[in-house]
C-alpha cells in the first residue's frame, strides 16, 4: 500500500481509531465455531484481536452471539437485530466506539496481518476511511478488513433499521459520497483475503 512520505512538506497525523472484530457468525459450513479453530495454537479470535491491537487500535471490540460463552468482558457487543450479518457487529461497536475510526476484521481472515491495517490507516483522512476492492471489472469490496470514518457510522444504523444489511451495496454508496477511498488489490494482496468457510479450507 501507498505510504506517505516522511519528508512530505505536510505533516499529516493519522487517526486514532477503535476496531471490532466480528466474531458472530454461525459457521454452519464449518460445522463448529470458527473462532475457536487454532492458528499455531492460538485461537483464532485471539488471533485476530492480537492484530488489531497490534497496529494500534485504542478499544477493541468484539462482535459475538449470547451463546459464545468464551466472549466475556465488557468490551463484548451483541447485535440488536438477530441475523444480520455483519452490519449488526460493526453497528453496535460504531455505538461504543471512542475515535473517529473504526478498523473492522472478520474472524474468518487468517491471512490479514498487522501491516494492513497500518496501511489502510496511513492512507485516511481526518473524515475518510479505506476499503478494498479485488481487481477487474466488476471486482467486489472486501468490507471486512477495511476502515471506516465516523461519517460511515449513520449510513450503517440506517440501513440496518431499514432491514438492508447488504455490505456491498452500503460500501458502494460510502464511496460515491466521500466517505471510503478504494484500494484496488494487488495479486499478492488478493491473497490475505482467502478465508475459510469449510473445514477443508
Amino acid at each position: 500500500m501507498r505510504r506517505r512520505s516522511a519528508n512530505s512538506a505536510t505533516v499529516h497525523s493519522r487517526p486514532e481509531f477503535s476496531a471490532v472484530l466480528l466474531a458472530g457468525g454461525r459457521s454452519t459450513r464449518m460445522g463448529r465455531d470458527k473462532a475457536l479453530l487454532g492458528v499455531a495454537d492460538v485461537p483464532l479470535w485471539q488471533r485476530q484481536h492480537a492484530v488489531l491491537v497490534q497496529a494500534g487500535a485504542v478499544d477493541v471490540f468484539v462482535s459475538a452471539r449470547e451463546e459464545q460463552t468464551w466472549a466475556v468482558g465488557p468490551n463484548v457487543v451483541r447485535d440488536s437485530f438477530p441475523d444480520c450479518g455483519p452490519l449488526g457487529g460493526i453497528v453496535a461497536a460504531a455505538d461504543r466506539a471512542t475515535c473517529s475510526h473504526l478498523a473492522v476484521l472478520a474472524v474468518d481472515l487468517p491471512f490479514i496481518e498487522v501491516s494492513w491495517f497500518t496501511g489502510l490507516l496511513a492512507e485516511s483522512g481526518a473524515n475518510s476511511g479505506v476499503v478494498a476492492r479485488q481487481r477487474g471489472v466488476g471486482g467486489c469490496f472486501e468490507p471486512l478488513a477495511a476502515m471506516y470514518p465516523r461519517g460511515f457510522f449513520a449510513m450503517a444504523r440506517e440501513a440496518l433499521a431499514s432491514g438492508d444489511f447488504s455490505m456491498q451495496r452500503l460500501v458502494r454508496e460510502a464511496v460515491a459520497r466521500g466517505l471510503l477511498s478504494v484500494h484496488v488489490l494487488s495479486a499478492p494482496e488478493s491473497a490475505l483475503f482467502m478465508n475459510w468457510n469449510t473445514p477443508t479450507e
